[in-house]
């Protein structure tokens, strides 16, 4: 057979197959099963689809291994066969294949998120490609197809990877949403030239919204490169006929489409989701004798073209020192005060803002609003803030989580916060809904706290996710969230090293009981260090002191406290009481020269409590608070 690179030196136009998944579920595999794994347990009905549509006209097969990497087998338990799967989907497609038509090592999303917008690494995602692509080695292929990608950073790292282990060809897909760009907003234009600056043999697109969409956006790729492109939309979109998914693009309306991604510049034509060999037959009889047109990009400039971040010139990024009186004092290395309230349960903000209204007489300088902690409804948190500060006068630092919202969610929120003139922000994940009383409540959590300190950078420098300008930047304070006593300690600091690469400007710490501890961490974050808030909780029981100790992750309170808390209980709730501002007063005391600032807690709501814990500074010595 020829090598899959003298393709691309002719004027001919090629077809690959057509959907694995759903000739495997129209055979009667539903999709409560890994369809990758019947590569090991059922070999002859995957070979009997791949030769479905070598004898519809496919001229390159893909291997049945689109989601047979570590993570994704992991939720079969099937991580352990991993190279077995690979190396059998290989084998299988090679033994239908023979010398007549080439293989494609099939390679898909990991079905995660990775940095600045999740937790996996590159180098871990990397990882987890190459040991796909060495089982697919091992089987056999002629070259390797990157599909239905919507990150670019991900598919970089599939690319790499391959060119760690291999110089066989690659085949790089991207998908776009109804608008024509990918889910962060990256154009044709932009994920075309990257993807040619990292040396894919062929750029294209796969599934997606169908093939309209597809063709508009492969119009403009065509202007961008003069790689080889490819177009293998889904079947249109697909409705729901009694419980079964069906996709309403026909063979000819698939064909027809076909024919006109040749026309636009498609050397490779083929089909993703809903297509049958009754497709690719018809698309393979519609352009075989069409010659793609000669590519627009012959007159390019000779310069490699490089993607670089926008950067609109009208931009001028709002100073720390300007952006609110709690980011000024931040900037200048003042020590600042806050103080935790929950938003109100209903609609009625008034004894909320009454308790607020003590914090500000306080002369503390900003009140914090968590937004549904432990998975609790409550009046929005952005709601309240807004209450608080046109009504009170201080200055909220809301809390904002990944838990409820999509990106486009997340997104609207912060241009509204903006809007509403909110400045301070404390960018968190967000508990899970299991922990809540609706454990049945869909979490989205598109991305992580990682992601969206990525995202709120990025608006105050007036871009959105893709990189495209809003106009007027938002001026936000970036705060995050971190954990002296995690678990996994090498975890939570690799995670705040990326949070602060990320653009955090500040910490609010998990309480803090253990001031070694804290002390600990803070000397093990000394080369990120940004300014640190501490949390403080004023305990108010010794069943609270053990509630925190066992149910709160990464909350360490030491036995000599939790015994001060057991013995003043037994006493009385009103010793108890006592004793638990006397320990956060301690802690204030014995972490002053660490930190930056403090959060109080109020627990139940009592603010007292929390004014009670600042008589510890000098400078909240005032009988007024008592």
């Amino acid at each position: 057979m020829k090598n899959f690179r003298d393709l691309l030196k002719t004027d001919s136009v090629y077809v690959f197959d057509g959907a694995m998944g759903t000739r495997l579920y129209d055979k009667g595999i539903y999709i409560n099963r890994s369809y990758d794994e019947l590569n090991i347990a059922a070999p002859d009905l995957v070979r009997e689809v791949h030769q479905e549509y070598i004898d519809a006209g496919a001229d390159i097969i893909e291997t049945n291994s689109f989601g047979a990497t570590r993570n994704l087998l992991q939720a079969y338990g099937l991580e352990s066969k991993l190279h077995e799967i690979n190396a059998a989907a290989a084998r299988i497609a090679r033994e239908a294949a023979g010398d007549k038509v080439f293989v494609a090592g099939a390679i898909g999303p990991l079905g995660l998120r990775i940095e600045p917008y999740g937790p996996t690494s590159f180098d871990e995602a990397k990882d987890m490609y190459k040991a796909q692509i060495e089982g697919l080695l091992e089987g056999g292929v002629d070259l390797f197809i990157l599909e239905t990608f919507s990150v670019v950073t991900l598919i970089e790292q599939a690319i790499r990877a391959v060119r760690e282990l291999s110089d066989l060809p690659i085949v790089a897909q991207m998908t776009i949403q109804m608008d024509g760009k990918t889910i962060f907003g990256n154009t044709p234009e932009a994920f075309t030239a990257r993807l040619d600056e990292l040396g894919a043999d062929v750029i294209g697109l796969n599934c997606g919204m169908g093939p309209n969409h597809i063709l508009n956006a492969l119009e403009k790729m065509r202007e961008t490169t003069d790689k080889p492109l490819s177009a293998q939309p889904n079947a249109g979109l697909p409705r729901d006929v009694q419980g079964r998914q069906f996709y309403m693009g026909s063979p000819e309306y698939m064909a027809t489409f076909a024919k006109r991604f040749v026309q636009a510049g498609a050397k490779f034509v083929g089909g993703c989701c809903g297509t049958t060999p009754t497709h690719i037959k018809l698309i393979a009889d519609a352009i075989r004798s069409i010659s793609p047109r000669q590519s627009i990009a012959e007159a390019r400039k000779e310069s490699t073209i490089h993607i670089t971040e926008l950067k609109p010139e009208d931009v001028q990024v709002v100073p720390p020192e300007e952006r609110s009186r709690w980011s000024a004092k931040i900037a200048r290395g003042e020590f600042v005060t806050s103080v935790e309230v929950l938003p109100p349960k209903g609609c009625d903000a008034v004894r909320t803002l009454e308790s607020i209204r003590l914090l500000k007489d306080a002369g503390v300088d900003g009140v914090n609003i968590p937004d549904g902690p432990r998975a609790q409804t409550r009046m929005s948190a952005q709601a309240t803030a807004v209450l608080v500060e046109r009504e009170i006068g201080i200055e909220a630092v809301l809390h904002y989580c990944c838990r409820d919202r999509n990106l486009l969610g997340m997104m609207s929120d912060l241009l509204g916060a903006a809007a509403l003139g909110l400045h301070n922000l404390l960018l968190i994940t967000g508990d899970p809904p299991k922990m809540g009383p609706y454990p049945d409540a869909t979490a989205v959590f598109d991305i992580d706290a990682i992601g969206l300190t990525n995202m709120v950078n990025k608006l105050n420098h007036g871009l959105d996710l893709g990189n495209n300008p809003i106009g007027k930047p938002t001026a936000f304070s970036i705060g995050v969230g971190v954990n002296p006593g995690a678990v996994n300690m090498e975890e939570e600091i690799r995670r705040f090293e990326w949070k602060v690469e990320a653009g955090a400007e500040y910490a609010i710490t998990q309480p803090v009981f253990d001031t070694e501890q804290l002390r600990r961490f803070l000397d093990m974050i000394s080369h990120v260090r940004i300014p640190i808030v501490a949390g403080i909780w004023p305990l108010i029981s010794y069943r609270n002191a053990e509630f925190m100790h066992n149910e709160v992750p990464g909350v360490n309170v030491p036995a000599d406290i939790l015994e001060r808390m057991r013995i003043a209980s037994e006493k009385s709730k009103e010793h108890a009481h006592d004793e638990g501002i006397a320990i956060a007063r301690e802690s204030l005391l014995e972490a002053r020269d660490l930190i930056q600032g403090v959060q109080v807690s109020a627990p139940f709501g009592n603010v007292k409590y929390a004014l009670q814990v600042f008589d510890a500074l000098d400078e909240f010595k005032n009988d007024a608070i008592v």
